[in-house]
């Protein structure tokens, strides 16, 4: 099954209103003839409305960092779907590694996440990894199976199509380590696996698995030619209008 790839650019915490609008005119020039891949831009919550409002009329799609599972309420410094829905966001990411490790929120939060994200109608980009101790002591498959399965628990097969997987081994991230793209592909085969085991063949060959992981423009291509490689989730390099313009440029 053919999947169109899925490039996202994940600003982090970075950037102020000037300069965050000044890379989305940048995206939105460069990259004005591109049809073959889906991009998106995740800046941190204070640009969405600036940003988005420089998107207007691209192919580039709003994308936000995180977001809270209630629909309002006393819920100081959280930011609800409807919210993010209400700034022009397609896209969500849920589950990141610094979320996870650095906040430390729990598989249980992510899941209730999810199941809002989806039922808002935003498209969550739903992220998994493993850290360094964890890859060598050979428990990857373990750690990776056990954040998909929880992260996904009550998510029907129609719904998992929204959701777009990202395998990012923590290792990896902004290390400027990147994964073998034989490590890479093992860890996507093995989750389109267990789509597969959890749904059906049909729901997991239509979902996209990207990798996260020091992805820039000299080493795209070869990552996204693997099968089982459906894009990328972009940190640092995103900042960059060329940088990420040819990340996109090596998709297939």
């Amino acid at each position: 099954m053919s999947r169109k790839q899925f490039v996202a650019g994940n600003w982090k915490m970075n950037l102020n209103n000037a300069s965050a609008v000044k890379l989305a005119e940048g995206l939105v020039a460069k990259l004005a003839g591109n049809a073959k891949v889906d991009v998106a831009v995740c800046p941190p919550f204070p640009y969405l409305a600036a940003v988005g409002k420089a998107l207007a009329g691209s192919k580039i799609a709003l994308g936000a960092q995180d977001m809270f599972y209630e629909e309002d309420g006393a819920y100081t410094g959280e930011v609800s779907a409807a919210m993010l829905k209400d700034v022009g966001c397609t896209y969500v990411i849920l589950g990141h590694s610094e979320r996870r490790h650095v906040i430390g929120e729990t598989d249980e939060l992510i899941n209730r996440k999810q199941l809002k994200a989806i039922a808002a109608g935003l498209l969550p980009i739903f992220c998994v990894g493993e850290l360094l101790a964890e890859r060598q002591a050979e428990e990857t498959t373990e750690v990776v199976s056990r954040q998909v399965r929880l992260g996904l628990e009550g998510v029907s097969a129609a719904d998992a199509r929204k959701v777009t997987v990202a395998y990012e081994p923590v290792w990896a991230i902004g290390t400027g380590v990147v994964a073998t793209v034989q490590q890479a592909q093992e860890v996507h085969k093995m989750i389109r696996q267990l789509l597969a085991e959890m749904y059906d063949s049909a729901t997991a060959q239509a979902m996209r698995i990207q990798y996260g992981g020091s992805v820039k423009a000299s080493n795209a291509a070869e990552l996204l030619a693997c099968e089982d490689i459906d894009g990328a989730l972009v940190g640092g390099a995103s900042l960059k209008v060329d940088e990420f313009a040819g990340i996109i440029a090596g998709a297939r």
